[in-house]
């Protein structure tokens, strides 16, 4: 079971939270090769809180004419020449992922997907590029607007690596199954979930003297 639709998209301001990460040939957005990328939806469960959806996670061919470094392959063990690597065009990538998160937002009432990341501005950066190189159509993520996991990670548990921040979280963490860019995007996905959850009570209070404070106000008017 889970909560209703519309309480997910009244609980980040009709934004629909998508865990986002990618992984590269390099670190310059314009230049570099997007070689993977995987995103996830995330949802309320039957007592509200925050829960990882579907990854949905793609090998990507490189666009033409793009850089890849060593030194970027060296720490993401990608080959992106190999023969039985299954990766799609930028273009179909973003297609399907695209419309994997229009069907959540159809579900959800959300009018616009936020993008959730671990260094967020990097993997909205690489996003961004791709949907411009390859002109795809109804990008449903904010251009600018993101949520870290990093400033979260930092200010919950003291620590903005991703794999510590987990561990503090209480998760389990296989670096060897890191640089992935669907295990990261999972590990990104339960640490945000764990971070909002935590938070849960201060938000439903805040919630609650709002709605005082309005009904305090339409008292004094009416007065």
């Amino acid at each position: 079971m889970t909560q209703p639709a519309s309480a997910l998209m009244q609980r980040f301001r009709g934004f629909l939270p998508v865990v986002v990460d990618v992984e590269t040939g390099g670190f310059n957005a314009q230049t570099d090769a997007l070689l993977e990328i995987a995103a996830v939806p995330l949802g309320l469960d039957a007592a509200g809180l925050l829960q990882p959806g579907t990854v949905h996670s793609f090998h990507v061919q490189p666009f033409a004419g793009a850089n890849i470094e060593a030194a970027a392959l060296a720490v993401n063990g990608i080959n992106p020449h190999h023969p039985l690597r299954p990766a799609l065009p930028e273009a179909e990538a973003l297609r399907r992922i695209f419309g994997e998160i229009r069907a959540k937002m159809r579900e959800t009432g959300c009018h616009r997907a936020i993008l959730v990341g671990h260094n967020a501005h990097f993997d909205l950066g690489f996003l961004n590029a791709a949907v411009a190189r390859s002109g795809v159509k109804r990008n449903p993520f904010h251009p600018f607007s993101c949520f870290d996991t990093v400033t979260l990670g930092g200010v919950a548990y003291g620590q903005t690596v991703l794999r510590r921040a987990a561990l503090l979280a209480g998760l389990a963490f296989d670096q060897t199954s890191a640089h992935s860019a669907g295990y990261d995007a999972q590990q990104t996905a339960e640490l945000f979930c764990r971070v909002v959850n935590a938070f849960r009570g201060v938000y439903e209070q805040n919630i609650l003297d709002s709605e005082n404070a309005v009904i305090a106000d339409e008292d004094d008017q009416a007065g």
